[in-house]
């Protein structure tokens, strides 16, 4: 079964999609801020990262930067799932091979899961 990391600050959110995508039969496994998510990323070898942008101590995209310099995840499949806008975000994601960016306030989440779906069938 796919594994998927969850990288994002906000417990209630993180713990949401921790439980719809358990329910889906996904391995899923949290951490709270980038610094977390690069040593999560490395030990879980997640099939696909649910990656926010805004977070303390290493944002997303300073993880995301770092994760694409290393051997094992500068293929990785990563969704941005923020509230900063494509265009905010840009600058921070520009180049770093991003497979799906995904606004929180616009998915319910069933489409984040069937987003997750989907890049997960892409080769």
């Amino acid at each position: 079964m796919y594994k998927i990391a969850i990288v994002e600050d906000d417990r209630a959110i993180s713990q949401l999609y921790q439980i719809k995508f358990k329910k889906e039969g996904y391995t899923v496994e949290v951490a709270e801020n980038g610094k977390d998510g690069l040593v999560l990323a490395e030990k879980m070898k997640p099939d696909v990262v649910l990656l926010d942008l805004m977070m303390p101590e290493m944002t997303g995209g300073e993880m995301l930067k770092v994760l694409r310099k290393t051997e094992w995840g500068k293929d990785v499949k990563v969704v941005i799932l923020t509230n900063v806008s494509v265009d905010e975000a840009e600058p921070e994601i520009k180049g770093q091979n991003i497979q799906g960016f995904i606004l929180k306030a616009h998915y319910t989440p069933q489409q984040v899961v069937d987003t997750v779906k989907k890049v997960l069938l892409q080769k």
